[in-house]
């Protein structure tokens, strides 16, 4: 495949806008293009499209790709020089997905799955009811989601659980501090309990995974005189493989020690290691490819859950994932659509 083809449908899909929740246009995109070029193509509902060569009917390889991109960062349109392609989403993921299209134009024997919302919360997804909808169009003997991963193959992914911290005290005047009780006072001993717990590393199937919990928001205060009553911050903990969703917001109100009041408001579950796949393995050993833990949320986890084997393996950087200068290596497209063509 020569690599300024890569580029080009790179940047070609970098310049379709598609910030989660609005993926239509590219939706349609990739189905005329698909179309266009001889492929088989098939609307599943709720903006999912599945792909595939004409005269392939089961293509026992599944190729996973998001549609969705994070809000823009005055990085659209994209651009491209000789070594990489700029732009929104180059690395997460439309340079995936540009790697999907041409396998499947070029008539490789996988199917193609474009789905919506992955960058939304697990709530919003599209992929979990779809596998539960469609599950005999998605079989597969093993399915490889695009997340960016520098062209290794990362093994499972971390569960991921979102949740309200909040504190409560006495209001009083600034003046007369110690008749009130003060709710930053409380979070500010809370936070730093937990910070004091530190990353934990987690080993699973040989492989180490990292749990960490972050407060990533806080809020609090009513004036510049007055002590507050309440403070409210949001966390965000990491979970490894090996934990269910109920032991990971068990972990967690345990990492919390008693401090404030803990609502979880959502918990997506950590993905299967599925390495010791022989696919898995032939796919590895035909790429020369380094293997690692993947150190995030994938949809590797909704695939694993009703048991198809899955690992991520994409031409992007975790690195490049939602800055404002992402791009996308052209040698790096190249070489995830040889591996890909060569082992399916």
């Amino acid at each position: 495949m020569p690599a300024d083809r890569l580029a080009a449908r790179t940047l070609e899909l970098v310049d379709v806008a598609s910030p989660s929740g609005h993926e239509t246009a590219l939706y349609e995109h990739l189905r005329g293009v698909l179309a266009a070029g001889g492929a088989a193509c098939e609307d599943l509902g709720d903006g999912c499209l599945l792909a595939r060569p004409t005269g392939c009917e089961r293509p026992q390889v599944l190729l996973a790709g998001h549609l969705d991109t994070v809000p823009e960062q005055g990085n659209r349109p994209g651009r491209r020089d000789a070594d990489r392609v700029y732009g929104l989403g180059a690395s997460d993921m439309k340079g995936g997905l540009a790697v999907m299209v041409e396998l499947v134009l070029a008539g490789v024997p996988v199917k193609a799955l474009f789905f919506p919302r992955e960058e939304l919360p697990f709530a919003d997804t599209a992929l979990t009811p779809l596998l539960a909808r469609e599950p005999a169009k998605l079989d597969c003997e093993v399915a490889i989601a695009l997340e960016p991963t520098d062209c290794a193959v990362h093994a499972g992914c971390l569960g991921n659980v979102n949740a309200r911290w909040t504190f409560s005290g006495v209001a009083g005047h600034s003046a007369r501090p110690w008749l009130a009780d003060n709710a930053i006072e409380r979070a500010a001993a809370g936070i730093t309990a937990l910070a004091g717990h530190g990353p934990h590393p987690v080993t699973f199937d040989g492989l180490e995974f990292v749990e960490v919990a972050s407060v990533t928001r806080i809020a609090g205060g009513v004036a510049g005189n007055v002590v507050p009553d309440h403070v409210e911050c949001w966390l965000n903990f990491r979970y490894a493989p090996g934990r269910t969703p109920t032991e990971g917001e068990a972990r967690l109100r345990e990492l919390c020690g008693g401090h404030g009041a803990l609502e979880v408001v959502g918990n997506a579950p950590s993905g299967a290691v599925a390495v010791s796949h022989p696919r898995v393995q032939r796919l590895i050993a035909a790429g020369g490819l380094a293997v690692a833990p993947k150190q995030a949320w994938t949809p590797v986890a909704e695939l694993t859950a009703v048991g198809i084997p899955a690992v991520n393996l994409g031409p992007g950087s975790p690195a490049q994932a939602h800055t404002r200068e992402e791009s996308v290596e052209v040698a790096s497209l190249v070489r995830c659509y040889e591996t890909l063509a060569a082992w399916a």
